[in-house]
């Protein structure tokens, strides 16, 4: 389910990449889905230059050795979890490796190689690392894998790993398959986004160009060849064009969305002429996503009350706003996250007021009949089954999954509402283990209360003499990233609490909760920030010389502004691709971003009182001499969404605060001085590497700050007996 942050996607200053479920150890992959990233051929002059910007690295290289080989064995024990990472065809199951699409037909007993990624790319030639053989390397990720509607052709999208490049592959689906035979690759196309079959002959997709998708178009096979032509294009700047398919197949929808409106057109792929049909034409502070039922079209649109989202119904041959009837409004204080049309109901994922995770179900035909499903209290994250070609349509199959806890299957039959997990007692016996999930509220400054969730291991009477992780990002309606993760289950198992700070700016709660902290609104995720640091310390969890914050991207502008509010609060910050200079970057026009981000942050050129907020919690221009918690802080040197002269100047500044107040107050009660450690990387990926082996070291290199600066004996391994 990723429907609502569809609506509001377009290339933000933000890490959301869903993570793949398993991470394991043989593909060495990882991909990106929300928000596309890029990296550049980086060359030896690159690598050089991001070596001699980064600086205080070297004091943590034996504990970044160690914790390499601690990640590797966590992410080998949780490499056989279960991950929807499969495509399912009438005939065929498709999935993934290293080198490229294979497929396994019904009875699984004949193994069939898809596609080669040499073939595509013609392989890389490098010499291997002990006796100088010639080892062969892909250049390419795989990100999507698309099957038309007979199982006729398979299109896959792909990511150049170290270049700006994007490129779709169309293969012809024979009853044999042979990766030795390149005929099967009908042909290539560059720039490729999104896909969506609409029949077995005609394939639309969306071109990428820069950080913009403007552009959508057609493709025909044709037993003379193909032909391209174009279907659409964007002129707005700020909107965001992506295809997509309803989930029973028979309406592709053309997705254009910036941050405050939507506008869809739907193509009918059971019609001759595959002509677009504008539903609702933009309108501001109007957001809607559509899906098929019965020839008529199940609208998810914020047209509920307090502009939050409802479900509403139209007929397919007259879809406009005018036509609308309200089917189900959620209750107050409940968020809808995510619809899914499933045979004859609309399945809601949303949350409650103290963000727990709950499911709703809506019968199109009797939509008064709607119920509610529990789920775990340990559940954060759902992920649901993309349907098969041949699947039948009463029963949904999802993933439900926490930052600590790995995923565990449930489906759950839409007649009579039974929801079955994969195992008795909801686990694996990878996921068992004695901790606790808690769900707290903190009150702010103007008495809203903000949702926190509480990982810990330790019993709560343990817990003052603990190590915390506080995690934050509070924009762009996005929500805390809350999918599991195999070095956060590390931390917990090693006495870590682990905390994530629901701030008002990000969607947890709603719409409503991420436009309080609009423009000038930004101020209330700061004091959202504070309070739940005060309260987690009031119910003496931690203390703040064993605290330290970690954020990414935008996540970095709260904790930032505490930092020179509050620098006492913490011991230590780890930002990854931090947006530090909101001032210079939105007073850019020239930047990629600065148009569109001016719904988030203000214009500070045109509207003073956008200008007087911003002023007054930007990091770069908050900076003061005092004693600042020691940070860390990863950036990329080609990163077009947060610009690395931003990093450098937030850095250099930083330095000469701390230095000028040592100089001041040489008896500074600050012992011993923070460090401000710069880990510059080469490459255009704002969203980390994607190579297996750098993440690890990415990682691995947090981890043995985060133990360095907090004083911390790193774990022992347990001797197993002999």
């Amino acid at each position: 389910m990723a429907i609502v942050s569809a609506l509001l996607r377009s290339p933000t200053r933000l890490v959301a990449a869903i993570r793949p479920r398993a991470l394991k150890l043989a593909n060495c992959k990882r991909i990106a889905c929300l928000a596309l990233s890029f990296q550049h051929c980086h060359t030896s002059d690159t690598n050089s230059s991001a070596e001699h910007l980064s600086s205080g690295l070297e004091k943590y290289k034996d504990l970044q050795i160690y914790f390499n080989r601690r990640l590797r064995a966590t992410h080998h024990r949780f490499s056989n979890i279960p991950d929807y990472s499969v495509v399912c065809g009438h005939h065929h199951v498709y999935f993934i490796e290293g080198d490229g699409i294979y497929r396994m037909d019904e009875r699984q007993r004949e193994l069939e190689h898809v596609l080669n990624l040499g073939q595509v790319s013609g392989g890389e030639e490098k010499k291997g690392p002990k006796n100088g053989e010639r080892m062969q390397t892909f250049q390419w990720t795989i990100q999507r894998i698309r099957l038309s509607p007979q199982e006729k052709h398979l299109a896959a999208t792909l990511k150049a790993n170290h270049r700006e490049e994007l490129r779709c592959v169309v293969v012809k689906l024979d009853r044999k398959m042979s990766s030795l035979d390149p005929s099967h690759i009908m042909l290539t196309l560059d720039k490729v986004f999104s896909l969506e079959w609409a029949t077995d002959e005609v394939l639309f997709y969306t071109t990428l160009e820069g950080l913009r998708c403007s552009r959508v178009f057609r493709l025909d096979l044709t037993s003379s060849g193909s032909r391209i032509t174009s279907v659409y294009e964007e002129e707005r700047p700020d909107v965001f064009v992506e295809v997509a398919l309803s989930r029973d197949r028979q309406i592709l929808s053309i997705n254009c969305n910036n941050r405050t409106s939507s506008e869809v057109l739907l193509i009918d792929t059971t019609a001759a002429n595959l002509e677009p049909l504008l539903v609702q034409p933009r309108q501001l502070d109007l957001l809607y996503h559509v899906e098929h039922w019965r020839r008529c079209l199940v609208i998810l649109a914020n047209t509920g009350p307090g502009q939050e989202y409802e479900v509403v119904q139209a007929p397919l041959t007259d879809p406009s706003m005018a036509s609308w009837v309200s089917l189900f409004v959620p209750g107050p204080g409940s968020a809808v996250k995510d619809m899914e049309v499933v045979g004859d109901h609309c399945v809601l994922a949303g949350t409650t007021p103290t963000n727990e995770l709950v499911l709703t179900v809506v019968p199109l035909t009797h939509p008064m009949k709607a119920y509610t499903v529990p789920l775990p209290s340990w559940a954060c994250a759902i992920e649901t089954k993309k349907p098969g070609l041949a699947d039948e349509s009463k029963v949904l199959e999802f993933l439900l999954s926490s930052p600590v806890h790995p995923p565990v299957p449930y489906c759950l039959y839409l007649e009579d509402g039974l929801l079955l997990s994969g195992t008795e007692d909801g686990s694996f016996p990878v996921n068992r283990g004695n901790y606790t999930t808690r769900r707290l509220e903190a009150c702010s400054q103007d008495h809203t209360l903000v949702p926190v969730t509480l990982f810990h291991a330790v019993p709560v009477e343990g817990l003052r003499q603990m190590p915390l992780l506080v995690h934050v990002y509070g924009a762009y309606g996005r929500d805390l990233h809350m999918e599991f993760c195999p070095g956060k289950r590390l931390l917990l198992e090693q006495g870590w609490t682990l905390a994530y700070c629901h701030i008002r700016g990000g969607g947890e709660l709603g719409l409503s909760w991420q436009r309080q902290a609009q423009k000038e609104g930004k101020q209330k995720g700061v004091e959202d920030l504070q309070a739940c640091l005060q309260h987690l310390f009031s119910l003496c969890v931690s203390s703040p010389s064993l605290t330290a914050l970690t954020a990414c991207s935008a996540g970095a502008v709260p904790v930032g502004a505490l930092c020179n509010r509050h620098p006492h609060m913490m011991r230590a910050v780890s930002l990854q691709a931090p947006f530090l200079d909101v001032l210079g970057t939105m007073e850019d026009p020239s930047l990629p971003l600065t148009l569109e981000d001016g719904e988030e942050w203000g214009d500070p050129l045109g509207n003073p009182k956008h200008r007087l907020s911003i002023t007054s919690y930007c990091p770069l221009h908050n900076i003061s001499p005092q004693c600042y918690p020691s940070m860390l802080l990863t950036a990329y040197s080609g990163d077009a969404r947060v610009p690395l002269a931003g990093v450098l100047k937030y850095a250099e500044q930083l330095k000469k605060a701390i230095h000028t107040h040592f100089t001041v107050d040489p008896k500074s009660e600050c012992k011993p001085a923070p460090n401000i450690v710069l880990n510059i990387q080469p490459g255009v990926n704002h969203q980390g590497p994607e190579d297996f082996q750098l993440m690890l070291e990415e990682e691995a290199l947090n981890l043995a700050f985060l133990y360095k600066e907090l004083g911390l004996d790193p774990p022992r391994y347990k001797r197993k007996r002999s």
